[in-house]
Formats: structure tokens, sequence, C-alpha cells
């Protein structure tokens, strides 16, 4: 019986697949009826990536014998000799070259197609790719990866860690964790989480060289240190009841990590303006201290950003809901 959406084109059969406008091209074994999975080809790709028979049996955890019936059955289907074996060497054939080239891709894109297939279909089951800025992730993730697997444990997780603003349509995110300002981006859907609370702060010996700033309008920008993607000097929006003032860094010294200018901060180098999560466990023990207390910082959003689904998978929407029951109890984020 054919498979809808599936043409059958010859024993053994190929199979084009259409998905996402690209076309999969999967070798498989016909057995009674049943499509089995690409088996033939990965083990000729492992053995082909690492010149190796042992290796690729390593790897795939494999005997060495079955790899090499697997190759050479494969060889057989296709009337081509795919790799040439000597006893200190294993080399690709110019066929197996071509074959390497055209599989490696299809066969990744079938994964993709496979991981996505599951992810729209079951909330338990599946791998998330994640992103999240650095300082954030390196306090928060590991607690909450160890968590989500305990109660998920046939969901695994690729969580890529960078402070760079990624495209989670082009980088291939299932979702990915922000902080910044309310978002501008019409193209990602999003969801806020919380407030994150930010102060100014700067280390006590700082002021032992430069006069203790009274008013925004008093902090001098060549003492100040900006968070910043691209070097430019970060603006800075303090209140205190009616009255508002914006204050833009300097750009002396600049990055585009948290925990890098607190770092920076606590050594007497200058004032800079971080999200409570990072300065708070310091300002406790005396490492810096806040400046101007009576005159509030505007608070970033933490949200949660996806490619623009009709609706959330359901896996994306399991990761989403232990991702806010989670992160109410940590320090430095405002729910009211």
């Amino acid at each position: 019986m054919q498979k809808k959406g599936v043409q059958a084109i010859d024993r053994p059969c190929y199979y084009v697949t259409e998905y996402r406008n690209s076309f999969i091209y999967c070798y498989v074994q016909c057995n009674n009826k049943r499509m089995e999975d690409l088996k033939p080809i990965r083990v000729f790709l492992e053995v082909a990536r690492q010149l190796s028979f042992s290796g690729a049996a390593h790897s795939l955890r494999m005997t060495p014998a079955s790899v090499t019936r697997i190759v050479a059955r494969l060889e057989q289907t296709l009337g081509q000799q795919l790799l040439v074996r000597t006893t200190r060497q294993v080399s690709l054939t110019s066929a197996g070259a071509v074959v390497a080239a055209r599989m490696t891709p299809v066969v990744e894109e079938f994964d993709r197609v496979r991981q996505d297939i599951l992810s729209a279909t079951r909330p338990d089951d599946g791998r998330l790719r994640i992103n999240a800025p650095l300082s954030m992730g390196v306090r928060l993730l590991p607690g909450l990866a160890e968590r989500f697997r305990l109660a998920f444990p046939r969901i695994a997780l690729d969580i890529r860690l960078t402070d760079r603003l990624v495209d989670v349509i082009e980088e291939d995110c299932d979702l990915a964790v922000r902080i910044s300002g309310p978002p501008a981006d019409k193209s990602t859907i999003w969801r806020k989480i919380c407030q994150v609370p930010r102060h100014a702060i700067a280390a006590p010996s700082l002021f032992d060289r430069i006069p203790v700033p009274e008013t925004p309008d008093a902090i001098d920008p060549a003492t100040t240190l900006s968070y910043s993607p691209d070097g430019a000097g970060e603006l800075w929006d303090f209140s205190k009841a009616a009255r508002s003032r914006t204050v833009r860094a300097g750009t002396e010294v600049t990055s585009n990590n948290g925990d890098f200018l607190y770092e920076l901060a606590k050594a007497g180098a200058g004032i800079c303006v971080l999200p409570d999560f990072i300065v708070a466990r310091g300002m406790r023990r005396g490492e810096v201290i806040r400046v101007l207390p009576d005159w509030e910082v505007s608070s970033l959003w933490l949200t949660l950003y996806y490619p623009p689904y009709e609706q959330l998978p359901p896996l994306v929407a399991t990761f989403t809901d232990f991702f806010e029951a989670y992160i109410r109890d940590l320090e430095g984020l405002d729910f009211d």
C-alpha cells in the first residue's frame, strides 16, 4: 500500500517526500509493506566521516562486522563501490564521495522534519532547540534543565547561550529567552513572563576618586560602563516621583555581557546599570552599592520569543509552562 503523500519509485524503494518546499530523497528498504529507517545511509555516512569502520562502529555502538555488512549491502543495492578498504586506511571512491555529499544534507533535513513533526504532535517526546542570553542562562538554565529532564525524560534539550540577539527563524530555534525592552520585532511572537528590575551600581572604591552623583544629570559618561551589542552608548532611563531623566552612558568601555561589566564595576572601573539577578548577591556582600538609590531605573522584560507559529506546538507549550512555574522562585525578578 502506497503511503499518502509519498511517491514510490522502485524496489529497492526510494521515496520522494515534499516538506516546506524542499525535497527529501530517502533510501529505504521495503519489507512487508513497511518503510524502515535510514540506517544503511547513516552507517555509511559515519564511516565516510571518520574514514574508519571501527571508529564508526564505536560511535554507532555497533560491531565492526555489522558496520561492514551494512555498507556492503548498500554498495550492492546501489551497484557501486563506495569505499576502498586496505589494511591501513579507508577512503571514498568517486561514487562514495558523491553519495556522501548528496546524502548528508538529506539525512539532516529528514531529521529536522521528523523533529518538527514530533514537536507539533507530542507534548512530552522530542527535541527542543532553545537560545538564551549568557548571563541568565548560566544562572537559570542548569537547574531548570535538570528539573525539566527529570519531569520529561523523553524531551532532549539543545541549549545555546549567546548575548547576541539571534533570529529565531533564521537560526532554527524552537524558542528563545530574551531580556530586553518591549519587543519591536513583528516577524516573531513573544510572551512576557515578568519584569527584570535594574539598578545603577558601582564599587565603593570608585568614589574615592570621583564625586558621588546626586542626580542622574551629575553622572559623567566618562565614568560609566555601557552594556551594548554594537559599541554604542547605552541609554539609562531614571525616574523619581513625577521626574524623569535619561543618561547616555559613555563608550570608553562597552560590552555585550553583563557579568563582565559587573566584574569591572566591582573592581572600581565605573558605574553601570545591570539587572538585579546579576548584582543582588554582590550588593548584599558589599562588593557594590547602589548609585542614586532614590531614583528608579527602567526595568527590562523577560520574554519568550517564538517563530510565527499559528499556535504553540505541544512540546514548546510544555517547556513554556514549566519555565514560567520554575522562575517564580528565582531572585531578582518582578512578577507584580
